[in-house]
């Protein structure tokens, strides 16, 4: 069973514009799925519509089954969502906002306190369940909006920019959180601007761009589009030039530092060799730029001239 099928899916606004233009889409069961797209390109529409927030102009949504018009309460209560701005009650208690969401879903309040605990204690939370949550730094807030969503059991989680503006050591902290949800099966749609987070997470992803989806792939097949791919290799002897090294590019960054342009035909395997018949020890490498990122720009950049205007919101 898909966790979610879209089939044809259209949004015209009001004023005329364009957000979706006869979307398909299916994300699987227990998948990790990523929604990409720039700003504008439909992403927060196809959401919103798939949580009821928004009104479709044509289409059909399944959620594990369940059509959103015939079957709205079944399919909401599949979902849980984390919208990208912080909507809480600022001025309640962590356990009590977490409590009367629970009971949204009809669930009686003895069990709700139970569920509240768990999910603040998956969260870290629990500690502070006595604070309003006006008084969380901005990381906590994220994290107890995720809580929040998931104080029902929902079998699918979306997250809309769940790590926007949180530092870096609370986004890896969540992203171990989210793998573990998943890992024990709940199905996962993230979008986010933050591209390594999708390649880090995500086992599938969709672009989408001016309403369109560009591209549909597992993430390795999605990766394996790049011709070449740019590294940086960390060496232990300083270099005075750059060594030359048949069917590769480099150049040197620094002394230590060797940039190296592997191209079709051509592997990290084949690279290591070549660097080592050239007598040069590596310590350590990094990709030059994230490689979703340089796929997701080509594909981005090629639909806009395909299609110059530009009229989704």
């Amino acid at each position: 069973m898909q966790a979610l099928s879209i089939r044809q899916l259209s949004k015209v606004y009001r004023n005329s514009i364009t957000a979706l233009r006869g979307v398909d889409l299916d994300v699987e069961q227990g998948d990790f799925f990523a929604l990409l797209g720039p700003n504008g390109a439909g992403k927060t529409t196809l959401i919103g519509i798939v949580t009821s927030l928004i009104n479709k102009s044509a289409g059909e949504i399944r959620v594990f089954g369940h059509d959103l018009d015939a079957e709205p309460a079944k399919a909401k209560n599949c979902l849980g969502v984390v919208p990208q701005e912080i909507n809480l009650n600022l001025y309640d208690r962590l356990d009590n906002i977490l409590i009367n969401q629970a009971g949204f879903y009809g669930i009686g309040r003895k069990a709700a306190r139970k569920r509240a605990q768990a999910s603040l204690e998956q969260l870290e939370l629990w500690d502070r369940r006595a604070d309003i949550a006006r008084n969380l730094s901005g990381g906590m807030k994220r994290r107890l909006m995720v809580a929040r969503a998931l104080v029902h059991e929902p079998r699918m989680l979306i997250l809309d920019e769940p790590t926007a503006g949180v530092d870096i050591e609370i986004r890896r902290s969540m992203w171990g959180f989210l793998s573990d949800i998943n890992a024990s099966g709940t199905t996962i749609i993230l979008t986010t601007h933050y591209l390594e987070e999708a390649e880090t997470l995500c086992r599938h992803v969709a672009i989408i761009d001016q309403g369109r989806i560009v591209e549909n792939d597992r993430m390795a097949g999605i990766l394996g589009k790049l011709h070449e791919q740019v590294v940086i290799f960390n060496v232990r002897e300083p270099l005075a030039s750059a060594p030359e090294l048949a069917g590769l590019g480099s150049r040197l960054i620094s002394d230590t530092e060797l940039e190296v342009q592997i191209g079709p035909g051509y592997d990290l395997n084949e690279a290591f060799k070549l660097l080592t018949d050239a007598g040069v020890r590596v310590m350590s490498m990094r990709n030059k730029a994230n490689r979703l990122e340089e796929v997701f720009f080509r594909l981005t950049e090629r639909h806009e001239d395909q299609t110059p205007e530009a009229d989704s919101p």
